[in-house]
């Protein structure tokens, strides 16, 4: 099929159309519903009746943003009506879900007067929390914006108008920084006089681009001073008529940038090669830019920074990028509008990031091509998922400063609160991460030469989670990290240039009786799992990070050999932490101990209770197996029954441990409470240990498949030492996180 029959079929799939209302509350019992309702409800209609403002704390205005339009200029569709918009509407409150956590209603008005739109629009308010205005067409659009933001009380955004602005002023920021350009000296050509050129001008404008370099051109050519009249469409580019008028191709002759909003095609080769030198050329019309990128990239031998509307071109412009986020920020803080400031904000803070490492994800999903700033790379991607508490934040915290929020947020909680909606991993690993951050501790990284774990260092050394020493050779670290744009100096343990005898000779202390000799010391100590072993064994580092390449058996080995398990612990174990939307589970063990009898059961549980701990869980622990409490008995079912038995008689143990135990039973209140409650268990296992390791590493690998669940780890618990063995292919946040682990486990 086409696309025009796929995106069809898409939508008409059951059930149809892009959304749907879901309750976010219980409504399972009588009790519920009159709650819910009548005679409930009557409470905080009450209470919103004293006083207005409490409709925040009870409803959802706080979170909703109306997307209205009347749809007179839906994307290259032109004038096609309300009813036809809703598709484009309901897409935009998608965008707002799924990038932001906003919910939506989609408004389509059959109104074609913008003051009776107007009007209707402002009546809503008391729905609201934002209105986010869609496909009007201009002028009427600017009219109906200024008349809302007067009249409303929330925050009012025409993103035909402020988006493309707004992300491409975060392209104009870098692309001039890259070029070696002033704001305030550029000269920049539009080719179209819009609305959505107009606001950019002015947009550009306050980020220091000098009103009078700024050149707008129709179809007419120069947008000139006599054309510009009381009620003429083109009455809001008066800040920018010339005096002179001529034609685009007289426009941008010498100019530094050329910015397009208007048709396909328009401008051709040699329009570009008579640019001012390194030009910047944003063409963004849509589907067909006003130059092909290939044919703009060649048009001359220097350095052309260009950007489109596509997203099979570098450096897209998608208002993708903004709205989402902006609302977020004036969300969370009542803002009563978005101003200057709060765009300027967002702005600053997507160039900002676009001048960051990306994250492996983010990578992949764009065919795995490099992403680093430069011609390029001038602005994040959409999928990047830094982007919501970047630009949330720096809105929220422009509007707290400009003084149009009534709710003041401290801002780094708010970014902590923001990056939890990006799912349950991210909150749970942000307890760990402020934890480590507390009091940074020396992790030695095993493979310091892969670029994976240079990335990581650096994040790690910027975040100020550890202070990272890399294995390998110095000089490939080197390059590598100025390949990568890294502007850091880690410390390198170099096994080819560096003193190693003591580490030598500590290894074969520690390894003679096993069959180690002092020359098979020395030759082991340049392998960066020996070497970093022994360093973290001796001291010279606090904990240790390695497997990325290797198998996990291989990775550890040494660790097992040279740092060994705890005083008071004679296993190790491979621990998964499972987050869900509103649950979080710990697997054990799934890496390390293949049949374990009852004492290896509850030494694998007590630890993973207490690797709970370190995300401010309190642990719940249930030993598995496919009985429950003596239902069927043989070896396999007492030795889960035997290890919990033997946790509930340790005076030491302050955690609710019970089993064995089905899965479901483990895990659902109504099966627990129901069927067993004499268990020990008052609430749902949130530890679960299974009777071996296939049954731990087959069901961690199903609930992250099939169940949704996001995967932290594995993590090592039972170490005298902190070690954590990555999986082959990690990504680098993955690196990240557990480093953020290891440092916890040091301090």
């Amino acid at each position: 099929m086409g696309l025009d029959e796929d995106a069809l079929e898409y939508h008409r799939a059951e059930p149809p159309g892009k959304l749907e209302i879901s309750t976010t509350k219980p409504t399972n019992t009588q009790r519920d519903l009159s709650l819910a309702y009548t005679p409930g409800v009557a409470a905080p209609c009450r209470a919103i009746a004293d006083d207005p403002e409490d409709a925040y704390a009870y409803t959802t205005k706080g979170n909703m943003v109306g997307v209205v339009s009347n749809g007179s200029a839906v994307l290259g569709l032109g004038d096609i009506g309300a009813q036809a918009s809703k598709p484009v509407m309901e897409g935009k409150g998608v965008l707002f879900k799924r990038f932001a956590d906003i919910d939506v209603f989609d408004i389509e008005l059959e109104e074609a007067d913008p003051a009776e739109f107007a009007e209707t629009v402002a009546r809503m308010e008391p729905t609201f929390g934002g209105i986010n205005l869609e496909d009007i067409k201009a002028p009427e659009c600017i009219r109906i914006e200024e008349y809302l933001r007067e009249e409303m009380d929330i925050p009012v955004f025409h993103d035909d108008q402020h988006g493309t602005a707004i992300i491409s002023g975060a392209a104009l920021l870098n692309a001039c920084e890259i070029a070696g350009k002033d704001l305030e000296d550029i000269s920049v050509t539009f080719a179209g006089a819009g609305a959505a050129a107009t606001a950019t001008a002015r947009f550009y404008a306050s980020l220091g681009v000098r009103t009078e370099n700024i050149t707008m051109c129709d179809i007419d050519g120069v947008v000139t001073e006599d054309r510009v009249a009381e009620g003429d469409p083109h009455q809001y580019v008066e800040p920018f008529a010339q005096p002179e008028g001529g034609s685009l191709a007289d426009a941008m002759e010498g100019a530094d940038a050329f910015v397009g909003l208007s048709a396909g095609g328009i401008v051709d080769p040699e329009m570009v090669r008579s640019m001012a030198d390194d030009p910047i050329v944003f063409a963004m019309a849509n589907p067909d830019p006003e130059i092909g990128y290939e044919a703009a990239k060649q048009a001359r031998e220097d350095t052309v920074i260009m950007a489109t509307g596509r997203s099979d071109y570098p450096n897209q412009v998608n208002n993708v990028l903004g709205f989402p986020f902006i609302f977020r920020g004036a969300l969370d803080v009542r803002a009563t509008e978005i101003n200057e400031a709060m765009k300027i904000a967002a702005a600053e803070a997507l160039a900002d990031l676009a001048k960051e490492d990306v994250p492996d994800a983010v990578v992949k999903a764009y065919g795995d091509q490099p992403l680093r700033f430069g011609p390029e790379y001038i602005i994040p991607k959409p999928l990047d998922p830094r982007v919501l508490f970047e630009v949330s934040g720096a809105v929220a915290e422009a509007a707290m400063e400009s003084g149009v929020a009534r709710e003041s947020l401290e801002l780094d909680p708010y970014r902590e609160t923001l990056e939890a909606r990006l799912g349950k991993s991210r909150e749970m690993m942000r307890v760990v991460l402020n934890k480590a951050q507390s009091d940074p501790k020396r992790l030695v990284l095993a493979e310091g030469t892969d670029t994976k774990m240079i990335r990581a260092a650096y994040q790690l050394s910027e975040q100020s989670i550890a202070e990272p020493i890399l294995v390998g050779r110095k000089r490939d670290i080197w390059e590598q990290a100025s390949d990568l744009g890294l502007d850091f100096d880690p410390e390198i343990v170099d096994p080819t240039t560096d003193e190693l005898d003591p580490y030598a000779e500590r290894l074969y202390e520690l390894r003679q009786r096993n069959g180690i000799t002092r020359r098979e010391a020395d030759s082991l100590v340049h392998d960066g799992n020996y070497l970093a072993s022994v360093m973290v064994e001796m001291g010279d580092a606090d904990a240790m990070l390695t497997g990325l390449t290797n198998h996990y058996p291989t990775a550890l080995r040494p660790p097992l050999q040279v740092v060994g398990t705890a005083a008071d612990a004679e296993y190790a174990a491979g621990v998964y932490m499972l987050t869900f939307k509103n649950q979080v589970v710990f697997l054990a063990d799934a890496t390390v101990n293949q049949a374990p009898d009852e004492h290896v059961l509850a030494e694998v549980a007590r630890h993973t209770a207490a690797l709970a701990g370190q995300f401010n869980v309190d642990p719940r622990v249930a030993l598995l197996s496919y009985s429950d409490f003596g239902t069927v008995d043989n070896e396999g079912t007492r030795k889960p029954r035997e290890a919990a038995r033997m946790l509930r008689e340790d005076p030491e143990i302050d955690f609710p441990v019970d089993g064995e135990m089905q899965a479901d039973t483990a895990v659902v209140e109504e099966i627990l409470d129901g069927d067993y409650p004499f268990s020990e268990l008052d609430d749902p296992a949130n530890v679960l240990v299974f009777p071996n390791l296939e049954a731990g590493n087959i069901a961690y690998k199903l609930l992250q498949r099939l169940g949704g669940a996001e995967a932290i780890g594995p993590m090592l618990v039972g170490m005298d030492k902190p070690v954590h063995v990555l999986q082959r292919g990690d990504e680098v946040k993955d690196i990240v996180n557990l480093a953020s682990v290891a440092v916890v486990d040091a301090q």
